[in-house]
């Protein structure tokens, strides 16, 4: 006995029509006696022969189909196909009663074989068939026989349905047959497609892909669903995957950290905990932001600091960025000269910033642009970078997005540049986190 499971074929049948009695060939007593013509009519091409529906009666076989008399049932319909000189629909019917059977008694193969025969009896609309054909495509992908699923959704195509309406399941036979390669390639289509014509990839699409990158070890590719998650469908969880693998890819450079928990701790705040903004602190006060660090000390430490070697370090951090935030409140205008003097423009892009993290935009904005227009020597596309996501923070979306779209660079200030963009350009609302494929 099959135990494959039947995907709402029962309902299919009931669209069709299945449960419905078929027409008798034939005349009333009354007129049994009467001479036959000289030439006999030509039958009705939608009607079956007396014999044949005493057999298959339909309130005969709903009732032994209730009692689960599977093999009266069979008996019946055996005994009317055997009679000699069957019509097209005579056939068709004794399809539609075997079908009926199978699905009762659990018969999938006996049902695909009838369905199969049904649909090529050339007696269904062309709408009634492709219902079929998409029935025995799903049957066969909730089978898990894959392979047979494949070549149904593509007859389903070629019989004239909308390629959409099965593209899903087809997509997903190629990934659970473990043909990855072929899976990859689909969605990869799907998202091209979706992406050119200006609409959002499916949730569903993108965590197919994501989970094509898990199956095949691809780093790349799952880093690359992930930020298309993130872009589409953003939520605090893609934003810390997608944050924290960055920094493990190939090539990426360290110098870029303080800059990935800063955009971590905007886009993802419900995921960082205490040693991230330990973290944060840490090299804030390396690069001179004292404020900056006083603020990430004060989220992940709001009460008192833990015991032992790890708080007394902590203590150390904390104590410097207190001092640091104090003294560039009352001093931070005093470096400006300094800076301005300087023939290299980062010691004036690195106070703007400080002005940032103080809340003062415009004037931090302001010192930032200076020092790139005067030019820094090293790593200067970095310095646009932090330009361009100070722009952000200060709520000049237009601005900070066309500067960011020129920056490139494969150690992460090319990855930042985009998230920034994603982050700016993030929907209103968000749905949850999908399953992965099943």
């Amino acid at each position: 006995m099959s135990h494959f499971r039947l995907v709402r074929t029962s309902l299919l049948l009931a669209t069709l029509g299945l449960n419905v009695a078929p027409a008798i060939l034939g005349m009333s007593a009354a007129h049994a006696a009467d001479p036959a013509p000289a030439k006999p009519a030509e039958p009705p091409k939608n009607a079956v022969r007396p014999e044949i529906f005493k057999l298959i009666e339909p309130a005969k076989i709903k009732e032994l189909m209730a009692a689960k008399d599977y093999t009266e049932v069979k008996s019946r319909i055996d005994q009317a196909a055997a009679l000699p000189n069957l019509t097209p629909y005579e056939s068709f019917v004794m399809d539609q009663m075997r079908s009926q059977l199978a699905q009762g008694s659990g018969d999938t193969p006996q049902l695909i074989k009838s369905l199969t025969a049904m649909i090529d009896s050339g007696q269904l609309p062309p709408d009634q068939k492709l219902n079929l054909v998409a029935a025995i495509a799903n049957i066969y992908y909730s089978a898990k026989d894959f392979d047979n699923a494949i070549i149904w959704f593509n007859r389903y195509a070629t019989e004239g349905g909308d390629p959409a309406v099965m593209r899903a399941q087809l997509v997903r036979c190629y990934f659970f047959k473990n043909d990855f390669a072929t899976a990859k390639t689909e969605v990869m289509k799907d998202v091209a497609t979706a992406e050119t014509s200006g609409k959002s990839p499916t949730l569903d699409e993108l965590s197919l892909l994501g989970n094509i990158g898990i199956k095949t070890k691809d780093t790349g590719l799952y880093l690359q669903a992930i930020e298309l998650l993130t872009k589409y469908y953003p939520t605090e969880a893609y934003w810390q995957d997608l944050l924290n693998r960055t920094r493990g890819k190939n090539g990426y450079s360290p110098r870029f950290d303080l800059d990935v928990v800063r955009l971590k701790a905007l886009a993802a705040p419900s995921k960082m905990e205490p040693e991230d903004y330990a973290e944060l602190a840490e090299i804030a006060l390396l690069g001179g932001f004292y404020t900056e660090a006083k603020v990430a000390m004060d989220k992940g430490y709001p009460g008192a600091l833990p015991g032992g070697k790890d708080g007394a370090q902590l203590k150390v951090i904390r104590d410097k960025a207190i001092k640091g935030a104090a003294d560039d409140a009352k001093n931070i205008s005093s470096g400006e000269a300094p800076a301005a003097k300087s023939a290299d423009g980062i010691g004036q892009v690195n106070l703007g910033y400080a002005y940032i993290t103080m809340g003062q935009y415009d004037k931090g904005i302001e010192l930032m642009k200076a020092g790139i227009a005067k030019g820094v020597k090293k790593n200067p596309e970095d310095a646009k970078l932090r330009l361009g996501y100070a722009l952000a923070i200060a709520g000049k979306k237009d601005e900070s997005i066309a500067l960011l779209k020129t920056i490139q660079g494969a150690d992460g200030r090319g990855d930042l540049a985009r998230y920034w963009i994603i982050y700016q350009n993030a929907p209103a609302a968000v749905p949850a986190t999908p399953a992965a494929a099943k």
